[in-house]
């Protein structure tokens, strides 16, 4: 049975909500996560502020087997995790574990080339005014690189939204589920269509939003 586009609007916005809860939440939480993961990688790798090879391997390995897993596997693998955390292995809730799985070790990647930019310059002239690594870590490097963060961030945000259209093929919720459920297996391309104007959209207000926010805090 053909669905009618228009009536259907009130079902694609619900799933746009779902997918920028599902984006927000999962963006959140990986940075909670990557951002002090990618500080790490920086000041414990050579010549780092608290140079130490051991942690910088041992948490270079995890990051770089994470990021070597696609999102699609990735999601399949982790099904009994994500059932534990969340008590289901569908649904809006559960694509998140596997979207913060996926996208923390990313944004650790992005923070940490991000604060490698900064000017070894700088960092040495704190250091001789007596700063301490935490001292340079908060005061330094995450102001001289927050413009390139926000960037990098805004990157990351828009892989998050592509990986959350792939979470509807294990009925993750959203515009992805949506297209896959009506657009695919039901043939309904204007659903179809509709489902991914609205995810560029959405891409676009990211970047968009993105660029402004980089623009304005950086430094000159």
């Amino acid at each position: 049975m053909q669905v009618n586009l228009m009536d259907f609007w009130p079902r694609i916005l619900e799933a746009t909500n779902q997918t920028l809860l599902m984006v927000g939440i999962s963006l959140l939480a990986a940075t909670l996560i990557g951002l002090p993961l990618g500080i790490a990688l920086v000041v414990t790798k050579d010549g780092g502020l608290l140079e130490n090879k051991p942690i910088f391997n041992a948490l270079s390995s995890v990051v770089n087997f994470f990021r070597s897993i696609p999102f699609i596997i990735l999601l399949v693998a982790i099904l009994p995790v994500t059932r534990f955390i969340v008590g289901s292995s569908i649904g809006t809730a559960a694509a998140v574990v596997p979207l913060v799985i996926f996208s923390a070790p990313y944004i650790a990647r992005l923070v940490e080339s991000s604060l490698l930019e900064v000017k070894s310059g700088v960092i040495e002239a704190a250091e001789a005014m007596g700063a301490t690594p935490w001292q340079i870590i908060a005061r330094v490097y995450i102001p001289e690189a927050l413009s390139s963060i926000v960037l990098n961030l805004t990157i990351a945000t828009i892989g998050l939204v592509g990986a959350s259209a792939m979470a509807g093929f294990v009925g993750g919720g959203g515009l992805g589920d949506l297209a896959i459920s009506y657009g695919y297996q039901r043939f309904e391309t204007d659903i179809m269509i509709a489902t991914v104007l609205l995810l560029v959209v959405i891409v676009q207000i990211t970047q968009t939003i993105g660029n402004f926010v980089s623009k304005k805090i950086r430094r000159q």
